[in-house]
C-alpha cells in the first residue's frame, strides 16, 4: 500500500482506536482505490477519476450499500491526507454523493419470542447461556461489549455493567433484575470452571473467555432449540431491547445513551420499528382501518 495510506491506517488505530476487523476493512476499500488508480498518484485524483471508479465497482456487481461504504472510507483518507500529508490540495470524494440504497430495518423477535428464548433449561452451559441472553437484552449490548465484560465492571448490587464501545468509548448501563439473578446463578457455576486467573465474566469449559463465533453459535443453537422461525443472531437482541424500550417509553435520547450511539439518526432507525408495530395495532383493531365491503 502507499506510504499515506499506511499512516492514514496507523492514525485510525491509535488515535480513534477501530478494531482490527475495522481497520482490516478500511485497508481492503482503500486497496480497491489503489487497483483503480493504477499509475495515478494519489494525490491527483479529482471528482471524475472517483466517479469512473465507483461506476467500474457498480458494473463489477458491487451493491449501492458497498458503495456507499467505499465513499465514505476513501473521503475519510483524503480528509486526512489534505490535512497532513504533503502534496495533497483537494478531497475528490467531498462532492460525490453516495448511491441510494434502501436501509433494511434491523430484525427485532416479539416480547413473547423473547421470553420463550430466556427460559431456563438443564446443565452448566444452559445456565451461563441464559445469562449471556438476559444480558444482552437487558441491556442492550453489542456482541464485543458482551464479550469484554471483566468480572471488575460489574456491580450486580447496583445493577450495572460498564462496557468499552466503538472507539474505546466507556459507558455504564443498568442491568435488569432478571439478568441479574442470572448472572447469579452464572458466578456460581464460574467458579468450578475457571482454574487459573481469568477476569472474564463469561467464559468457556476450558476457563478461557468466550470469543465472538462461540457466542454466536450458542444464540444460533438455542434459538433452533427452541423452535423460533427466524434467525436469531446477537445483534437481534440488542435490536429487540431498543425497539421494546421504545414501545414502551418512547425516549429516543434515554435509548441512544444505552446503546453508545455517537449520533442520534444511528438510533432513529427503531422508531420505524416502533411505527410498524403501531401500524399492526391500528390496521387490527381500529374500525376506521378496517377493509369493508364494496357497493359497487
Amino acid at each position: 500500500m502507499r506510504p499515506p495510506v499506511e499512516r492514514y491506517i496507523e492514525r485510525m488505530r491509535s488515535e480513534r482506536h477501530l478494531s482490527p476487523r475495522t481497520l482490516e476493512q478500511y485497508r481492503f476499500d482503500l486497496e480497491k482505490l489503489d487497483e483503480l488508480a493504477g499509475e495515478i498518484p494519489f494525490q491527483l485524483l479529482d471528482s471524475n477519476h472517483i466517479r469512473r471508479f465507483i461506476s467500474k465497482l457498480h458494473g463489477s456487481g458491487l451493491s449501492p450499500r458497498t458503495l456507499a461504504k467505499c465513499l465514505s472510507v476513501w473521503r475519510g483518507f483524503f480528509k486526512y491526507a489534505v490535512a497532513h500529508e504533503e502534496a495533497y490540495v483537494q478531497n475528490p470524494v467531498k462532492s460525490i454523493k453516495p448511491p441510494r440504497f434502501q436501509k433494511n430495518l434491523p430484525d427485532a423477535l416479539s416480547p413473547d419470542e423473547m421470553t420463550n428464548l430466556m427460559r431456563p433449561g438443564e446443565g452448566s452451559i444452559e445456565v451461563r447461556d441464559r445469562a449471556i441472553l438476559e444480558l444482552f437484552y437487558s441491556s442492550g449490548l453489542r456482541l464485543s461489549e458482551l464479550i469484554g465484560i471483566d468480572l471488575e465492571h460489574l456491580d450486580l448490587k447496583e445493577r450495572l455493567v460498564t462496557v468499552l464501545g466503538k472507539g474505546n468509548k466507556k459507558r455504564i448501563v443498568p442491568v435488569g433484575r432478571k439478568a441479574a439473578n442470572a448472572i447469579y446463578l452464572w458466578l456460581e457455576l464460574r467458579a468450578l470452571w475457571v482454574k487459573t486467573p481469568e477476569s472474564a465474566l463469561f467464559v468457556s469449559r476450558s476457563g478461557r473467555r468466550l470469543t465472538p463465533r462461540s457466542v454466536q453459535y450458542r444464540v444460533e443453537a438455542r434459538a433452533k432449540k427452541l423452535g423460533l422461525n427466524q434467525h436469531v443472531h446477537p445483534h437481534a437482541l440488542r435490536h429487540s431491547f431498543a425497539s421494546h424500550l421504545l414501545q414502551s417509553c418512547a425516549d429516543l435520547r434515554a435509548v441512544q445513551e444505552m446503546l453508545g450511539h455517537a449520533s442520534i439518526s444511528t438510533t432513529q432507525i427503531y422508531t420505524h420499528l416502533d411505527f410498524q408495530h403501531l401500524s399492526r395495532i391500528y390496521d387490527e383493531a381500529h374500525p376506521r382501518a378496517k377493509k369493508k365491503p364494496s357497493m359497487d
